[in-house]
């Protein structure tokens, strides 16, 4: 397995942290500021955090970014997204994105599986 493929949320999660760190410590101020303006876009404002991260989401299943999408399936478990929420969402980027999407959501329902799994036993998902 090479090291930007991942079969578990905790490979991701522990790749996600440390590269965050390696590019966080080296990275110019121009990352630092959009990496801080794309933590503040999805705080809570007019739009509540959970309805901004099923955005996200979208966007990523169109834009087919796995690692987003991963992402943002963590935040929106964690904000109580329900499963219904979850396959209505995925239906919007069916409908955006178009059949391109199908395999990305195939591993979105995957990885919601392995969520489902981690809170039935009472593991963190937290990122």
């Amino acid at each position: 397995m090479s090291e930007t493929t991942f079969n578990t949320l905790e490979e991701f999660k522990k790749f996600r942290e440390r590269m965050n760190k390696e590019i966080l410590d080296r990275g110019t101020i121009n990352t630092k500021r959009f990496w801080n303006l794309d933590g503040a876009v999805y705080r809570e404002g007019a739009i509540e955090p959970k309805y901004k991260e099923l955005m996200g989401l979208v966007a990523s299943m169109v834009l087919r970014c796995d690692d987003c999408i991963t992402y943002h399936m963590i935040r929106c478990a964690e904000l109580g997204v329900t499963d219904e929420e979850f396959f209505e969402t995925f239906d919007i980027a069916l409908i955006v994105g178009g059949s391109i999407v199908i395999p990305h959501l195939r591993r979105a329902v995957n990885t919601l599986l392995e969520i489902r799994r981690l809170q039935a036993n009472g593991e963190s998902i937290s990122i």
